[in-house]
Parts: C-alpha cells; sequence; structure tokens
C-alpha cells in the first residue's frame, strides 16, 4: 500500500472497518460490546472477471465462518456485481446461493444490497429465488427509485424482508427522484407501507425525521423494528437509540476497494454534511 494510501486509510477508518476479516471482526466486536449489531460487507462491484466474483465468494464464505468462531452478533451485505452480475445472471445467482448456504447453516442473516437501477429486476428475481429456500436473507430498497414502492409490496407479499435506504446511486430522469423532498416523501410513504404490511424491514437513515417518525410508528403499530447506520455517521444517535432499547444494526465495510466506497459516500451532499459532523462530534 502506498503512502497516500495508508494515509487515506488512517483517515477512513472511521467508517471503514479495515482491510482483513480480523480487522472487520474487531471493530465488529467493539459495536457489539456496546450492545449495537452489525452488517458486515466485503467492498467491491462491478466486477467483470469470474475469479474475482469467485475469490470474493469465498471471502464471505471465511467471514461467516470467523463470525461463527467469534461469537459475532450480526449479518452480512452483498453486492449482486461483486458476485457476477455484471458477467451473467447464472454465474451470480449460484454464487449467491453457496453464501446463502452456507450462512443459513451457521444461522447468519445475508442482505442482497440493491445497485445500479438497471439491475434491479435481476436483483429482485434473485432474491425472490432464494427467499422460496431460505428465510435468512432480505433485499435492499432504494425511496430513490420511484419503482419501490410496487416493488416493495410484491415482496413483502411474499414474505420478504426489506432494508430501506434513499439510495446512494447516480439520479436517472424518469427513473429516480431527482431532488431531496421526492426522494424523502417515497421514503416516508415506503416506510408507512412496511408498518402496515410488514413484521421484518430496517429503517436505514441518520435523518432524526425519519428516526422519529419510525419510532413513533413502532408505538402506533405495536411493532419492533430494526434501525441501520453506516459505521461512523451519528455514532452518539445509534449509542442512544441503543439504550432506549431499540434495535440497531451498523453497516461495517472492510477490503482492499475502500477508495471507491468513500468517494461514492463524500459525493453526496447529505452524507458530507453528516460526516463533516461526525467528525466534529462523533
Amino acid at each position: 500500500m502506498s503512502f497516500v494510501n495508508k494515509a487515506g486509510m488512517i483517515f477512513a477508518r472511521k467508517w471503514i472497518g479495515g482491510i482483513t476479516i480480523s480487522d472487520v471482526l474487531a471493530v465488529c466486536k467493539n459495536l457489539n460490546n456496546h450492545g449495537e449489531h452489525v452488517i458486515i460487507n466485503y467492498l467491491g462491484e462491478d466486477y467483470t472477471d469470474e475469479l474475482k466474483t469467485k475469490s470474493s465468494t469465498g471471502k464471505y464464505v471465511c467471514l461467516i465462518r470467523e463470525m461463527k468462531k467469534l461469537k459475532i452478533n450480526g449479518d452480512i451485505a452483498l453486492k449482486p456485481t461483486q458476485l457476477g452480475l455484471r458477467i451473467n445472471y447464472g454465474m451470480f445467482l449460484s454464487n449467491y446461493e453457496k453464501i446463502v448456504n452456507y450462512a443459513d447453516r451457521h444461522r447468519i442473516r445475508v442482505w442482497l444490497d440493491m445497485e445500479d437501477y438497471m439491475l434491479v429486476d435481476d436483483t429482485i428475481r434473485a432474491y425472490l429465488h432464494e427467499l422460496k429456500l431460505h428465510k435468512n436473507v432480505g433485499i435492499c430498497i432504494q425511496s430513490k427509485l420511484k419503482r419501490s414502492t410496487d416493488d416493495i409490496r410484491r415482496i413483502t407479499g411474499k414474505g420478504g424482508m426489506i432494508r430501506l435506504v434513499k439510495g446512494a446511486y447516480p439520479a436517472r430522469s424518469g427513473i429516480t427522484y431527482l431532488n431531496k423532498w421526492d426522494i424523502d416523501t417515497s421514503y416516508i410513504h415506503c416506510m408507512k407501507y412496511l408498518f402496515k404490511h410488514s413484521n421484518r424491514f430496517m429503517i436505514a437513515t441518520h435523518d432524526d425525521s425519519m428516526i422519529d417518525l419510525a419510532r413513533d410508528l413502532e408505538i402506533d403499530y405495536n411493532k419492533s423494528v430494526m434501525f441501520a447506520m453506516l459505521k461512523g455517521i451519528r455514532g452518539k444517535l445509534a449509542l442512544q437509540l441503543v439504550s432506549d432499547k431499540e434495535n440497531v444494526y451498523i453497516y461495517v465495510p472492510f477490503g482492499e476497494d475502500w477508495v471507491e466506497y468513500s468517494a461514492r459516500r463524500l459525493k453526496e451532499l447529505e452524507h458530507s454534511l453528516l460526516i463533516l459532523r461526525s467528525i466534529i462530534s462523533g
């Protein structure tokens, strides 16, 4: 690793769980000790090399084994293009199935993250395929996409589990909402639908107003839901939610491809402001 990358990693450590499995599990053990669950993601996406998809699949198998050995309380999250979706659907599905099968034997939940809007159909298709065979699977849905309300209806109608996010991928006119107001409005609509029609879902946000609304809806619907936040952002709020007996999950990415992940987060104005706040106040 070059000096520049070493310096960058020192800075990024606040939001990244490190490079190796042992790095990230040490971070996750500490989060567990504070009452927080984790969602671990091995960084990497848009692979067009079959060997890299096989390597990533093997990395997740090792991660699951070490999680159980160290009694880590948490889940894992996969990127479809890391497992071969850019190459072909069959390769992606095969790698996804291997990980889910292994995780199921070890009682670890597997989230399928959502990426570019062009990949949504195949991502949901694979998820629903696995849902028929396993109950330890969930899927991420982005309120930024105009289609998401219909996708949520379809997935919850089949008993699926959703992690609701706003979305970090590029906007596209006609496909995604283009401004924060519309994205937030969609998020609220999706959240209310989940409270009404689902018993298994996760609210992933750092937005105080969204969290406050979700907590009010917990009371209205007599439901206890899961909250998720990124590592290093709103850490004090996460701990406050834990002290209030909420189920809090911290999304902890790790691996060699941390630069691209960090760059995408920093490009988002909202996350940039949150990151600046986290540097100042934690």
